[in-house]
């Protein structure tokens, strides 16, 4: 039989594909690279026995070699440790890691709650693996799957506001902890600038849908779905926008947000290298328990980026995708990425603001307001 295992952050996206391609074996879902892989594909052959007999099998020879052998049976033991149990003993996993109090043994219990306790334990997780960071800030696969798990928090309702922020800054830190894993660094490009990427992650979406639906099937349902730096395309040469833009409040006149929306800013790479680029991810919500919403039958929210002398922006105005009701509440995202000139240094601060229509729901008092943004770019 054929099984497979997939290093994917979302597990629908892996489905798609194999619903789209029509994969007829299993595949095994491995989020937080508990296989240790540091590159991909890696295939392996297992005989009928369970004996490994080739870890690089030649694709030329493979059925000779392999599928048309019949092995004979050289097992000369029985494995020393027992199978584990599934779902594991949350309980004994945690009180071991706070008795031992060490790296692996926290990383072992974030490790049970991130695969087999669900949504509603994934805080409980990204605290054992923080907890394992603590205990040796040197463990590179704690701060990977703290990263993970970050960011798949992030996607849901009970996020915290700088969930993808810190997943990003995990993410940086367990690669520069062990540069050579390109597990770890695909992760990163997935969100990260266009001059930093080996190919388009997930531009094939469309192409599934429609493929399946062809067939007369139903694609699987994504949940969150790729945008922006997760279907651009690599560039060898930065994209600067040439084209100049008009800058919509050059005099600072429209009036300010006094705290309808908050903003939050967050950097792919965490830390950017002088002469790189860096993709900026800016979300854009209604602060809870307010009386406004969007204003959807005005202009959409619109961002004007700034640079300093020597920074190149590829757009400098902005327009966030508009819904098509009338009125609504989601969170507004845009995207843009900044190129560091060489010689930078320290933290540059890139100034940005908002443009956007809101209305309160109780008088119905539409108003057009701007919110200041700034962006702190690392450079190191």
């Amino acid at each position: 039989m054929l099984l497979g295992v997939t290093q994917e952050q979302h597990p629908e996206r892996c489905r798609l594909f194999a619903q789209w391609k029509q994969f007829g074996w299993p595949i095994l879902h491995d989020p937080i690279n508990v296989l240790g892989a540091s590159a991909v594909p890696i295939v392996v052959a297992i005989d009928e026995h369970g004996i490994v007999r080739s870890t690089r099998p030649a694709s030329d020879t493979f059925e000779a070699d392999f599928l048309n052998q019949a092995f004979p049976d050289e097992a000369t033991h029985t494995p020393s440790s027992p199978t584990p149990k599934h779902p594991p003993a949350f309980d004994d996993l945690k009180d071991n890691a706070s008795s031992g109090n060490s790296a692996p043994a926290w990383r072992q219990y974030g490790d049970a709650l991130a695969l087999w306790g669900g949504e509603d334990r994934l805080s409980e997780a990204i605290a054992a693996y923080r907890n394992a960071t603590t205990c040796d800030a040197a463990d590179g696969p704690a701060w990977f799957r703290l990263g993970v798990c970050l960011r798949r928090r992030s996607e849901l309702s009970f996020k915290e506001s700088d969930d993808f922020r810190k997943a990003v800054e995990s993410w940086g830190t367990a690669l520069e902890l062990d540069p050579n894993q390109y597990i770890w660094r695909r992760r990163i490009q997935q969100y990260g600038p266009r001059l930093d990427k080996p190919y388009p992650f997930y531009d094939w979406v469309p192409e599934a849908e429609e493929a399946i639906r062809l067939r007369g099937e139903t694609p699987e349902s994504l949940p969150v779905r790729p945008d922006g730096a997760e279907i651009a395309g690599p560039l060898r040469v930065f994209a600067a926008q040439k084209e100049p833009r008009t800058n919509p409040d050059p005099d600072g006149k429209v009036m300010r947000d006094a705290g309808s929306v908050i903003s939050q800013v967050v950097l792919v790479p965490a830390r950017v290298p002088a002469g790189q680029s860096v993709r900026v991810h800016l979300n854009f919500r209604l602060t809870a328990g307010t009386s406004d919403h969007w204003n959807n039958e005005a202009e959409p929210l619109r961002l004007w980026v700034n640079p300093p002398d020597g920074y190149a922006v590829s757009e400098q105005l902005l327009a966030a995708e508009l819904p098509k009701a009338a009125v609504s509440s989601e969170e507004r995202t845009v995207g843009f990425e900044i190129k560091v000139p060489s010689d930078a240094s320290g933290i540059v601060r890139i100034p940005a603001y908002a443009l956007y229509h809101l209305c309160e729901d109780r008088q119905g008092l539409c108003r057009f307001v701007r919110l200041d943004v700034d962006i702190e770019v690392e450079v190191r």
